[in-house]
């Protein structure tokens, strides 16, 4: 909203030019987000306090987790508010990625809400049976990467690239009804990767911003043409360079704006860390994991990284393959690999601290985005 009434009155005032460069409204987003967060969450625990909205412990999980029982949760709420406002003030709302994205987003969130609802209703940790939750988030993510593909204002292309490897060596295109499957799964797959990994203090959002913060840059390299000025026989000359095209990486029109939407997360990420860092005031709950998740799926897949993901989403993909083993394992065998799952809480077990286990997974999320960013150049 703003950039369009900025960009409306650029010519009355010359300063108000400066909002139509993106990264000028990266940096706007950003702070607007973690002002939101640091204006309105103390007022918003306290409210969560007042009504009884805390968070359902299960029984069977650690015993250090047992004091947290009753902590507010559901903070995501003020989360996906923080970022969905700024992502409308800041960026060109006529981009359909845009939309897209924040669909997904607000959409995957209505679903945490709802499982939080019946965790905090029923007061167990069951809330919204798997399936209808599944069904929901693929049922999503199928009518918004349809959009992709019949929208005729977006032009979208089937193809996938391996990373690491020149566009131009590697890239591989499926029939659309392959495609979108696939993109689903990558989505939903990432909504539910974050989901459960949000089960210690900060452990959840702290890779969150680390990837946001990646995508962020490769939004703005897969779709932004720089400008310049050379001094050609005395004379200043505009040239344009083409990111995209130097890095041979995939080049996906317009999604520049998304890296908009990645600062606003990084803000808001920021802004709720603060109260969530150990020992947590409040819990981001499933309306914020999955929402997130869910996100930065739908980034994944717009920007043309689905399989550069894997990397950046290291943390994640952990804690669900994790989950996944444990329980086959278990089915199979009648034996477990951990201690207990998603690994965290196998960490946990084994007497690790929980800032420890916290901190050392950031690092390791802030490893694997340097990896993801590396794959640019090493091609």
């Amino acid at each position: 909203m703003l950039f369009h009434l900025f960009f409306y009155l650029r010519d009355t005032v010359g300063a108000l030019n400066v909002f139509r460069y993106v990264s000028f409204r990266i940096v706007a987003a950003t702070l607007t987000a973690l002002f939101i967060s640091f204006v309105l969450y103390p007022w918003f625990i306290k409210r969560l306090q007042l009504h009884q909205i805390g968070q359902v412990v299960r029984d069977d999980g650690p015993s250090t987790h047992f004091s947290k029982k009753g902590t507010p949760t559901m903070g995501g709420s003020l989360i996906l508010f923080a970022l969905v406002i700024p992502t409308v003030l800041w960026t060109d709302l006529t981009n359909p990625y845009i939309w897209l994205v924040l669909a997904i987003t607000v959409g995957y969130g209505v679903v945490g809400f709802i499982d939080d609802y019946l965790k905090i209703q029923g007061k167990n940790t069951k809330g919204l049976r798997g399936k209808y939750k599944l069904l929901l988030q693929f049922t999503m993510a199928f009518v918004a990467l349809g959009f992709l593909f019949f929208y005729d204002g977006v032009g979208y292309s089937t193809e996938f690239y391996l990373p690491f490897v020149s566009t131009k060596k590697a890239s591989f295109e499926l029939q659309w009804w392959m495609y979108i499957p696939f993109a689903s799964i990558v989505v939903v797959g990432t909504s539910n990767a974050v989901n459960l990994t949000d089960g210690l203090d900060g452990l959840a959002i702290g890779p969150v911003i680390v990837a946001s913060g990646t995508f962020l840059i490769l939004a703005y390299a897969v779709s932004t043409q720089l400008s310049y000025y050379e001094i050609v026989e005395g004379e200043r000359v505009l040239r344009s360079f083409d990111i995209a095209a130097y890095l041979g990486i995939p080049k996906v029109e317009g999604v520049e704006e998304l890296s908009i939407f990645c600062g606003a997360i990084c803000g808001a990420g920021v802004g709720f860390l603060w109260y969530n860092t150990f020992p947590a005031q409040i819990f981001m709950g499933d309306v914020g994991s999955l929402s997130l998740g869910g996100a930065l799926g739908m980034m994944a897949v717009v920007t043309k990284n689905e399989l550069l993901s894997l990397i950046i989403f290291g943390i994640f993909l952990t804690e669900a393959v994790s989950v996944i083993t444990q329980t086959t394992s278990y089915k199979l065998t009648g034996r477990r690999v951990f201690r207990m799952a998603p690994i965290h809480h196998h960490f946990e077990l084994k007497g690790w601290k929980e800032p420890q286990i916290v901190v050392r997974f950031w690092i390791i999320a802030i490893m694997l985005a340097l990896v993801a960013l590396a794959s640019l150049k090493l091609r």
